[in-house]
């Protein structure tokens, strides 16, 4: 017997409890139940290679990172007038057009939703998105709606990874990292939420979504 290994007073080896089940599902949103494309925005108003300029000049995921942490559109806006006066115009074209950046729902994952409603598992999301803009998620998704509740990172000031805003999550909806699955298509994302003892996900596609429930004892139907 390794002597690491713990033993009952009897002398036996004691078995390792077994993993409590999930019963709570938190859930990014873009790229996971809503798609995000952020030059669909552009389709038809801008060429590709102005957008693609305009992205590269200010670092567009950083760029857009602050708005998720909160800054407004209106700062945006003055800081680009400030150091990259060439782009406003095609700032204005994103913020016009945001909606058209958010192209439907991510195939299968409605269903999934509704179905785990119909089991009696709590759903909540945890997105990082624009506070001003989050409106404009449920229409493009509707499953969206159906969470019981919301943490929008551009609401609070925290963003994914940062591990304060899991702390937030789980004080708000009154999560157990150990019975909630994380689903996100961000690695990062899914690193920090499994450091804090979240069941986790990295999203790719719907059937790995339902094969991942089920392991976790969550009974919907196979893909």
């Amino acid at each position: 017997m390794n002597p690491t290994t713990p033993t009952t007073p009897g002398g036996a080896p004691e078995e390792s409890a077994p993993a409590p089940a999930v019963d709570t599902v938190l859930f990014d949103f873009g790229n996971v139940l809503v798609t995000w494309d952020p030059y669909a925005a552009y389709e038809g108003r801008m060429a590709r290679a102005d957008v693609e300029a305009f992205f590269e000049a200010v670092d567009f995921p950083t760029f857009n990172a602050r708005q998720d942490a909160g800054r407004s559109w209106a700062d945006a806006r003055r800081e680009l007038a400030e150091h990259h006066p060439a782009h406003v115009q095609t700032l204005d074209v994103y913020t016009e057009n945001f909606a058209a950046s958010l192209v439907g729902p991510v195939p299968g994952t409605e269903e999934v939703v509704r179905e785990l409603r119909t089991l009696g598992v709590r759903q909540y999301g945890l997105t990082n998105w624009s506070a001003e803009m989050f409106h404009e998620a449920e229409p493009a998704a509707p499953a969206v709606g159906l969470m019981e509740d919301v943490l929008v990172s551009g609401r609070v000031g925290l963003v994914k990874p940062d591990p304060r805003i899991f702390e937030v999550a789980t004080e708000r909806f009154a999560l157990d990292p150990a019975r909630t699955l994380f689903v996100d298509d961000s690695v990062a994302n899914v690193t920090a939420a499994r450091a804090l003892g979240f069941r986790t996900l990295r999203f790719e596609h719907v059937e790995g979504l339902r094969a991942r429930l089920r392991e976790l004892g969550v009974q919907v139907a196979e893909a």
